[in-house]
């Protein structure tokens, strides 16, 4: 014991153990105190106090979030822009205020608690979540979230931007609200926007045939390019007219309705006997309270689904993620990446969405 009680000590000092140890800890250190620079304590953010127009958007400072055990806090890189901001504004879903809007993004994880098992600082990941309208968020990543490959591009990024809502509501839906079927005659409302492009090449892929609706013929041009089979301008031309004419008089099997109010009863008009409505969005307005025996006649099915009831557990979750993954690694799905705003413009950003100016997915990109 005493041979190596002494040779122990001459070990460690012969091989400059004491000088690694203290380079080592001092490295740490430097480490923690730079990762702590670099996450201040205030961040910019778009939020609302009150509901109203775009007048009630705030480009404003607020703290930087505290997470707790099972959480991280997500440096967002871009985040997606979708209707659902302005419900949220306007009070048609509530919230608690003052509220920050965003319920999409990409970014990098700069600190996680120490409950969180499977990501890391440095990862990036795309995720839904409340929020996403500001430089930090925190989030829970044990579901709706998943981490991006290390080499993804700044335009792969974008693309990843662009799943969490608009990708999983439209993959989601054609599986679950109604089960898309090869031959079947599908009408699908506001076909060049974000969701509507989406559904065109999915609904298309297993070889259902898409009709599309647009507001110009230059929208229509684009569901085309993206596999619309038929196409109906909703200005010039009477949508029920023509979906019974490329249905031989029987109508469609379902309507992927996101525009509401203008198109409902069109959509229900629209039907085949025995015909699935899914109604989902509220472009237009909300749809007024409709008597179910508006049903009746054709023994119509009525959904308002919405994404998240879809992707409740983890397997869920895991099931279509990595589905959508697969189709964007493989260029399956094509994202049209229409245009990035400044966080800071965010007001025009949805002036142009709510006014249909727009077509394919809109961004903010976040400064950092």
């Amino acid at each position: 014991m005493k041979l190596w009680s002494k040779s122990i000590p001459t070990i460690f000092n012969s091989l400059g153990a004491k000088s690694i140890i203290s380079k080592t800890t001092e490295n740490l250190r430097t480490d923690i105190r730079a990762m702590s620079t670099q996450i201040p304590t205030t961040q910019k953010a778009i939020r609302i106090h009150e509901t109203g127009g775009l007048e009630v958007l705030r480009y404003e400072d607020i703290p930087v979030p505290e997470i707790q055990d099972h959480e991280v806090l997500i440096k967002n890189k871009y985040a997606g822009i979708n209707f659902i901001e302005s419900y949220f504004r306007t009070g048609l879903y509530p919230s608690q205020k003052p509220y920050t809007l965003g319920r999409e993004a990409v970014g990098v994880i700069v600190s996680k608690g120490s409950k969180v098992q499977d990501f890391d600082v440095g990862d990036y990941i795309s995720y839904l979540s409340a929020s996403t309208f500001a430089q930090y968020t925190k989030f829970d990543p044990s579901i709706r979230a998943f981490k991006l490959p290390k080499e993804s591009t700044d335009e792969k990024l974008k693309q990843y931007a662009a799943l969490p809502v608009q990708g999983f509501t439209a993959l989601t839906f054609i599986n679950e609200s109604y089960n898309v079927q090869k031959g079947d005659y599908i009408l699908v409302h506001a076909a060049a926007g974000g969701v509507g492009l989406i559904l065109t090449q999915l609904i298309k892929a297993r070889g259902a045939h898409v009709i599309a609706t647009a507001s110009s013929d230059e929208k229509l041009k684009l569901a085309k390019e993206n596999g619309a089979e038929f196409l109906i301008n909703s200005k010039t031309e009477d949508i029920v007219k023509k979906v019974l004419e490329y249905t031989n008089g029987k109508g469609v099997a379902s309507s992927f309705d996101g525009v509401g109010k203008d198109t409902f009863q069109i959509s229900l008009d629209s039907l085949a006997r025995k015909g699935t409505l899914v109604s989902f969005g509220n472009a237009s307005g909300a749809v007024e309270p409709v008597p179910l025996t508006k049903l009746t006649p054709k023994n119509l099915k009525l959904l308002r689904p919405t994404l998240f009831n879809y992707i409740v557990e983890k397997e869920e979750w895991e099931f279509y993620s990595n589905q959508l993954r697969e189709l964007v690694e493989s260029g399956e799905l094509n994202l049209r990446i229409e245009k990035t705003y400044p966080l800071s413009n965010y007001s025009q950003a949805a002036e142009d969405l709510e006014g249909r100016k727009t077509t394919g997915k809109l961004f903010l990109e976040i400064p950092q």
